[in-house]
């Protein structure tokens, strides 16, 4: 097979914006070209129009769900041959996830050598700024971050049969799928954090480690864009700009193989309250019909769920969104109940499949180091695994777009810093180490204050970067001043450029009252830098984030556990039987 990316800059050709590619495949026909009414097209007047499935107002939260939409066609059981359509991103996802959950990717012992030289190896970081070291827990445990990421790369005979849209074959690939896999330091507990591949974001400069090309940074793009600026690298260091959360590993699969991994695992139990199907009187929906209860699904009835958002709940993606996240926890649950996957044939293929669309970071390149990781993911009651998509708004900069939503993303992301369970339940953590760097003294250190406030709803709080320089030279920082330049950013930050001033940072944040979760080392500042955010608008003293660390996740981020198995997906009665 061949590789899972494409180099290059840039979204696709003769499309104008990425939001249009990759794992959506509801925007295309069977033969690859774009449906009528897909966005992209134009209407009657030459406005955007509708993506065939799509309802005016859905809710932002489940954006992902939306841009990471469906074909209406079967595709076939092996991921070769002629495709008669294509498979929902959801159940691509599932499958992945369930893997590593239950450590099946070390079946292959009997093949070893044959299954290490399937893996693909990238570069962890691509970015300037090397990640912080991990906090130890209490116990002297640290957690374990994988990113995993979907691409959409149509580079082979496989990837272009599953993934249509001739128009973008061989073009640079986007990160349509990522999930963060959270693994507490004292692997107790589970945390998934998916992110919608429409969020506008900042993606920093990263450098391709193969033909040495930089892409300069951009202050607002979408984060699906990152992977074509060098690899998956840069996917990891556009997630480590905007969260602060160090990732270990990165784990990368394309569109071949993927349908019969998910094929292998067998049928998966979902619940509806009410009988569905899913179809509206114009021709649109799923075609998903099930009577009420509980009924295991694959195949094409497996597609369908997962792409429905005509008749669930409100016809929002929010809906569509937990719909997902039902079917993976129950795949999830399915799995580890059942002996489906001791049969060596089915175990083999799995192992096939997954070693061949498996792009992997240097530090998880072999069989043995993917079983370890599967093996300490394995070990997490299934009851303490939760799903959740990041907190998010509708952008004001572009229609359709998403931005993570002020407040609230940030106390998911510090949650998962700080290994806070995002299920509520206790965790064995401590404080941030202090630096061995000893500080200076406040009045000979020297701070740029920066106004980093603007959101799209409520702008820039006017003044604030001299409003905060003012409360550092009461505390004796005479040498503090506000910048002119503005920074965008969610939350507050405290950046030092070099180890000697680590300390000295450290104590700025202190004497603000600022978590040292948010000081970090930047190759992007020459002097310790105090970055005012969007969560600190106004007033003197920096506001603490009581939500994350009480252990309380955001409603917003839409939690589900893995061992929750009451939940139905509600439907809309206008789409019973």
């Amino acid at each position: 097979m061949g590789q899972s990316r494409v180099r290059g800059e840039g979204t696709r050709h003769r499309v104008p914006h990425a939001r249009d590619l990759g794992w959506d495949d509801s925007l295309y026909e069977e033969d690859g070209t774009r449906k009528e009414g897909a966005p992209g097209a134009t209407g009657a007047a030459g406005a955007p129009a509708g993506d065939g499935d799509g309802a005016p107002g859905s809710s932002p939260a489940a954006q992902q769900g939306e841009k990471t939409g469906t074909a209406k066609a079967k595709a076939t059981g092996t991921g070769t041959g002629k495709s008669t359509g294509k498979r929902r991103v959801g159940r691509w996802v599932a499958a992945v996830l369930a893997l590593l959950i239950l450590g099946t990717a070390g079946a292959g012992y009997v093949y070893y050598e044959h299954l290490n030289s399937n893996i693909k190896k990238d570069k962890l970081n691509l970015g300037k700024n090397k990640m912080a070291e991990h906090k130890v827990n209490a116990a002297g445990q640290t957690p374990l971050n994988i990113l995993l990421i979907g691409s959409d790369a149509r580079d082979s005979k496989e990837n272009q049969a599953l993934g249509g849209a001739r128009d973008t074959f061989n073009s640079p690939p986007l990160a349509d799928v990522q999930m963060l896999i959270h693994l507490s330091a004292d692997r107790s507990n589970v945390s998934v954090i998916s992110m919608p591949r429409d969020t506008m974001l900042k993606i920093p400069e990263c450098t391709d480690p193969e033909t040495g090309k930089v892409y300069p940074a951009r202050q607002w793009a979408q984060t699906n864009e990152s992977l074509g600026r060098g690899g998956p690298g840069c996917t990891v260091a556009t997630w480590y700009e905007l969260t602060g959360i160090t990732i270990d590993h990165f784990m990368m699969i394309d569109f071949a193989g993927v349908v019969s991994m998910a094929d292998a695992v067998g049928g998966v139990p979902v619940c509806v309250d009410k009988n569905i199907h899913s179809r509206t009187r114009d021709g649109k929906g799923s075609g998903l019909k099930l009577p009420k209860g509980t009924h295991p699904i694959q195949g094409e009835q497996a597609l369908q769920w997962l792409r429905t958002r005509y008749g669930f709940g409100d016809g929002s993606d929010l809906y569509r969104a937990r719909a997902q996240h039902m079917y993976m926890n129950s795949m999830v649950r399915e799995l580890r109940a059942n002996a489906k996957l001791t049969d060596p044939n089915k175990l083999r293929k799995l192992a096939e499949a997954a070693t061949e669309a498996l792009t992997v970071d240097e530090g998880l390149g072999t069989i043995t180091k993917l079983y370890d990781l599967g093996q300490e993911l394995k070990s997490v009651p299934t009851e303490r695994i939760t799903m959740t998509t990041m907190p998010n708004v509708y952008s004001t900069r572009l229609r359709g777009k998403v931005e993570p939503k002020p407040g609230e993303a940030e106390q998911i992301f510090e949650m998962i810093r700080e290994d806070i369970p995002l299920d509520g339940k206790a965790s064995k953590r401590k404080k941030p180490a202090a630096s061995k760097d000893p500080a200076a003294p406040v009045g000979e250190t020297e701070v740029m204050v920066q106004n980093g406030t603007y959101t799209p709803q409520l702008g820039s709080s006017k003044g604030r970067a001299t409003e905060i320089a003012g409360v550092l030279s009461g505390k004796g920082y005479t040498r503090a001043k506000a910048d002119a330049a503005t920074n965008p950013q969610a939350k507050t930050l405290v950046r030092f450029p070099s180890a000697e001033l680590e300390g000295d940072a450290q104590a700025l944040a202190k004497a603000l009252g600022i978590p040292a979760s948010a000081v970090k080392k930047s190759a992007d500042v020459t002097r310790i830098t105090l970055v005012v955010g969007a969560d600190w608008r106004e007033g003197d003293t920096y506001p603490k984030s009581a939500g994350a660390a009480e252990g309380k996740t955001p409603q917003s981020a839409n939690p589900l556990s893995a061992g929750d198995t009451t939940k139905c997906m509600e439907v809309d009665p206008n789409f019973t039987w």
